[in-house]
């Protein structure tokens, strides 16, 4: 189920929300440190995170799914923003080169859906970057925060979805280790929380953000799946078959 807009922007209208905000920003910017002349769409809630490409894009988009609605973006300029159905996304093929999908893995309903849909507009070189809250950490068990809505994702499952949608991960950074508290004196410490977080505790970030590109191809190596054999026809007897009944109904039929 998708968090409403409004519930979002409140998030992120919160010192907690900045501080999650500033945090995953860092780790977008150490998977993509350049994007001059590429096009950049985001899926689901991710203008607190595409600011940051603005003036290096070639073109920034963000694509807000009709279950969770829409709002303006950028304040105080022409609006960047459009309500779609994730499932058919408006762009023609190959005319998308970097797709950012933040509040979107854990919370789609038709999830491989929206994932071809992805692969269907990416560049052949495009990259998809997905961040969502790690089952493993603390924000997903914490409802206070849209990282605590949905369905959290490990590594291992995440990497298998993108298998699964001829998707091949290429990296994955996890962040956000500080706790998802209001206190002054926890948030101003975020810094030291993310230092110690990624050294001795690396499996409870509360955020991963994986890398992927396209498959261009389907493997020939898959084997089928041990005792499913395929269906054989039906034995269907025929109303011609020696001594049947039916055989003798249609002679007397004949002129």
């Amino acid at each position: 189920m998708w968090t409403d807009v409004v519930d979002l922007q409140d998030f992120y209208g919160t010192r907690l929300g900045a501080v999650a905000a500033h945090v995953i920003r860092g780790n977008i910017r150490d998977h993509w440190r350049d994007v001059r002349g590429k096009t950049v769409l985001g899926l689901g809630y991710t203008t607190p995170y595409l600011t940051q490409f603005e003036d290096e894009a070639d073109r920034v988009m963000a694509f807000m799914p009709a279950s969770q609605g829409v709002c303006h973006w950028p304040k105080g300029g022409p609006g960047k923003t459009s309500l779609v159905d994730e499932t058919m996304l408006p762009l023609p093929d190959y005319s998308v080169d970097r797709v950012l999908l933040v509040h979107g893995l854990e919370s789609s309903e038709y999830l491989r859906d929206m994932l071809r849909e992805i692969w269907r507009v990416l560049t052949s070189d495009g990259r998809l970057l997905i961040v969502t809250p790690n089952r493993r950490g603390i924000w997903a068990r914490i409802d206070k925060t849209p990282f605590g809505w949905g369905h959290p994702f490990s590594r291992s499952q995440i990497s298998q979805l993108l298998d699964d949608t001829l998707f091949v991960p290429m990296s994955t950074k996890r962040s956000l280790y500080v706790p998802p508290s209001q206190r002054a004196t926890i948030l101003q410490a975020a810094p030291a929380w993310e230092r110690i977080g990624r050294r001795f505790f690396p499996t409870f970030a509360g955020v991963l953000t994986v890398e992927a590109g396209k498959q261009l191809y389907i493997p020939s190596t898959r084997k089928r799946a041990a005792g499913i054999k395929r269906p054989g026809l039906a034995n269907v007897p025929s109303v011609f078959q020696k001594n049947s009944p039916f055989r003798q109904v249609v002679k007397k039929d004949k002129p």
